[in-house]
């Protein structure tokens, strides 16, 4: 499963995304990964949530993204939930079409049984239609 908060930049969707990590993690059965360009809300999340600055593994492009994404389910059998947050800069899709790498992460939520919760800064209308389906929340 996939599910996005959208909304502009300063909009209050990471705010939103904490929140939901945070509840889910009470609730999870599996491993919780949160998934940003940096550790800035290290202290905002629940001690069993790692945090992964994306930008300490080199991570330029989509394809390489998605990679880091796989080796994240592959090596964690247990893993449940991958939050991420500012999606546009860790998926390097800030210039790009988002569509191919929301539908890869399908492909892989389908196969491995892991959801994605996922922050844009991106209007909902300005998605590509195959994003706006997952939307849940949109500011």
């Amino acid at each position: 499963m996939i599910q996005i908060i959208a909304g502009e930049k300063g909009k209050g969707k990471t705010k939103i995304l904490l929140d939901k990590v945070n509840a889910d993690v009470l609730s999870a059965k599996g491993n919780i990964v949160y998934l940003d360009k940096s550790t800035k809300h290290m202290y905002e999340l629940s001690n069993k949530v790692r945090l992964i600055n994306v930008r300490d593994y080199c991570v330029d492009e989509p394809k390489e993204f998605l990679g880091f994404v796989c080796g994240l389910v592959s090596q964690d059998h247990d893993l449940e939930k991958v939050f991420l947050d500012s999606f546009l800069k860790i998926a390097c899709t800030e210039d790009g079409d988002i569509a191919p790498v929301i539908e890869k992460l399908e492909m892989i939520s389908n196969k491995f049984d892991v959801d994605f919760v996922i922050s844009v800064s991106k209007n909902k209308d300005d998605l590509p239609e195959v994003a706006q389906k997952y939307v849940i929340v949109s500011l």
